[in-house]
């Protein structure tokens, strides 16, 4: 594993930005499309740029039985049946509320990486991932509900931070050496093949409404949310742990946050600040922790075997 540098940062910071800004473009996508069939027609045109891109380059982009089993795998599980549970929830909830309850991937992420890659997940990352929790929870208190109508919501966006965050641990043990821009393109494809049979089953006769902000959100999601956020994310997996990866969706409800303020001049009382501050903060030592374990586990290594050269000498 490398050494973090500002290069990974930058990319980890860019896949914030954008994804942050996405659970609002669903949102208003959702409003005049019906939710399965708008994710459908987002991957279905990333997909198709991708493949263009990929085609353009000339390399050779073979891939084994192994991957393209993966692949298809991954994008049942982390694009198809996510997505779907996603854009299906924000027909329900606000953008806000499935940005808060997606933020609950890191643990799920840190839960399946030892089961599945006996990868040890350190605990001052585990702990550091619990305190963000509850800064999410102290930014969004006040729309929480018991109402029948919202719990089905939260229960569709709880099944989708499942399913993805299994995917991201198996995409992290599988398609390592994967071109990300093929892998991408593949899941792309697959996960609107999928999106789209359910479209057809569960949305039949029911009207789009295509007009100028329905189809600028989708022209956003399929560029940046898809094309260039993903191409990156699985870059960036390569690179880093999926735990620490996984800490995006911790900072999305923040960038949200700020952009309403910004963008919208949504107030932002003190207690919100502070906590966003506490989870940028939980989010920087999950990050700086595997690279303090790697550190622990050297000082050791060259402990004991300067240990071991001194009990030879004797």
């Amino acid at each position: 594993m490398l050494h973090l540098t500002r290069k990974h940062y930058f990319a980890y910071a860019l896949i914030c930005l954008i994804w942050g800004s996405t659970w609002g473009a669903i949102r208003l996508l959702v409003r005049d499309v019906p939710p399965l069939r708008a994710a459908a027609i987002r991957f279905f045109l990333a997909a198709i740029i991708l493949l263009t891109i990929v085609l353009a380059r000339a390399r050779n982009f073979s891939l084994r039985s192994r991957e393209w089993r993966a692949l298809i795998i991954l994008g049942i599980s982390m694009m198809g049946v996510p997505y779907g549970l996603l854009f299906w929830a924000e027909y329900r909830i606000s953008s806000s509320m499935t940005a808060v309850l997606f933020s609950t991937c890191p643990l799920f992420v840190a839960l399946f990486t030892p089961l599945m890659t006996r990868t040890h997940v350190p605990r001052r990352a585990v702990f550091a991932m619990l305190i963000a929790l509850g800064g999410i929870a102290t930014l969004f208190y006040t729309e929480l509900s018991l109402s029948a109508y919202l719990l089905l919501g939260g229960g569709a966006v709880i099944g989708a931070v499942v399913t993805s965050s299994w995917a991201s641990v198996f995409a992290k043990r599988e398609i390592g050496e994967v071109n990300p821009l093929l892998g991408t393109a593949v899941q792309l494809s697959i996960g609107a093949v999928v999106l789209c049979g359910a479209s057809l089953t569960a949305e039949r006769g029911r009207v789009s409404d295509w007009n100028q902000t329905s189809l600028l959100a989708l022209a956003f999601l399929t560029v940046f949310g898809s094309i260039v956020a993903f191409s990156v994310y699985y870059w960036l997996l390569g690179k880093i742990e999926a735990y620490q990866l996984s800490t995006i969706n911790l900072v999305v409800p923040v960038v949200a946050m700020a952009e309403g303020a910004l963008l919208l001049r949504e107030r932002l009382p003190a207690l919100m600040i502070a906590a966003c501050l506490l989870v940028l903060a939980s989010v920087a030592v999950v990050l700086r922790a595997e690279d303090e374990s790697r550190l622990s586990l050297s000082v050791e290594a060259d402990t004991a075997l300067t240990e071991g050269q001194l009990e030879r000498e004797r």
